[in-house]
């Protein structure tokens, strides 16, 4: 990989991990389409980070909040005079992104290999965009937007998270699956977001950490470093731009443009693996 390869790749995942239109599904698409070379594990796993650094940078503030009512609820103090309604809220929310982590987890690590195969089959990929254009349609048209975050229940939190462990499959994406859910579960468009959001964090950061540590040390590494670092700042810096844009825009806009894209590439995806 060259380093515009690099550059352009680590653009398309910051963009595509939360502009619901799916960034797995563009790492196997936009390589084949170019017939450039599989960019690898390291390198998906570095601009994975990249988006995580995005992540850390727009929410640390909300992220320190939940994490710390998360400690003071760990040691029962959330229930008494010593804090206030609001920490009480925060624990609660922190403990539905811990509950709605699992299933991705779970269903990732029980599954990994059949989704691995996945990510070698670009048909698949472009099907899976087009369930992704359905969801978001659906729950745009569906979705009675009167909840925030801080009203889910522990049936909400299962489900969006049942969701995030559907997005494991290339051409599903994370935040169109995970805000979705939330918008058929009565959120609101920008909760829905901010929730889809904090929820990729931990699931980002530990998928990561196995994928680092199942590749320290990996032959060649060091040869790869331009185009990682190049790669991991462009995901961070797209990222970080298409965080703020979506949260202002989903104030007013609707997920339609997001699910029409998503049904024209799976469309054409489709139609030159046919040709092809």
């Amino acid at each position: 990989m060259n380093l515009i390869q690099a550059l352009i790749l680590g653009l398309v995942q910051g963009a595509t991990e939360f502009i619901p239109v799916s960034s797995s599904g563009h790492l196997v698409l936009v390589p084949w389409l170019l017939k450039w070379p599989a960019p690898g594990l390291l390198f998906d796993t570095v601009v994975h980070w990249g988006t995580l650094a995005a992540l850390l940078a727009v929410f640390w503030r909300d992220l320190w909040q939940l994490i710390r009512a998360w400690l003071l609820s760990l040691r029962g103090r959330v229930r008494n005079s010593q804090v206030d309604e609001a920490v009480e809220a925060d624990a609660r929310l922190a403990w539905w992104i811990l509950i709605g982590t699992v299933p991705a987890a779970l269903i990732g690590w029980l599954f990994e290999e059949w989704f691995e195969r996945l990510f070698a089959t670009p048909a698949a990929t472009a099907g899976f965009l087009l369930l992704t254009a359905a969801f978001l349609a659906a729950s745009e048209r569906w979705g009675r937007r009167h909840k925030t975050t801080y009203q889910m229940n522990l049936a909400d939190a299962l489900l969006v998270g049942l969701a995030q462990a559907a997005a494991i499959a290339p051409g599903i994406s994370r935040s169109g699956a995970t805000m979705s859910m939330g918008l058929a579960r009565g959120l609101r468009r920008d909760d829905a977001a901010r929730y889809a959001f904090l929820l990729a964090t931990p699931i980002i950061f530990g998928a990561g950490l196995l994928q680092l540590l199942d590749l320290f040390g990996a032959a060649g590494a060091h040869e790869q470093l331009p185009a990682l670092i190049i790669g991991f700042l462009a995901a961070a810096a797209s990222g970080y731009a298409c965080i703020r844009f979506l949260l202002r825009y989903l104030r007013r806009g609707s997920l339609y443009p997001f699910a029409a894209y998503c049904a024209v590439a799976g469309l054409a995806a489709l139609l030159i693996a046919f040709i092809r």
